[in-house]
């Protein structure tokens, strides 16, 4: 299973300025929270996480 981890961030992307605002089941739905919460400003940007679940690799 996929999921999408929506962040807000600054103009440059740095881990370290990363805002929690939601996990997603498609990036459509995490696209259109950001848009709603107007979250991509001039000097802010967003992050779209893709994480899958239940996955098992050998070490």
């Amino acid at each position: 299973m996929t999921l999408f981890i929506l962040y807000q961030t600054d103009y440059l992307k740095t881990k370290s300025s990363r805002v929690f605002f939601g996990v997603f089941d498609s990036r459509a739905k995490a696209q259109d929270c950001a848009k709603y919460n107007q979250l991509e400003l001039s000097n802010s940007k967003i992050v779209i996480e893709e994480v899958t679940l239940n996955q098992c690799s050998k070490p």
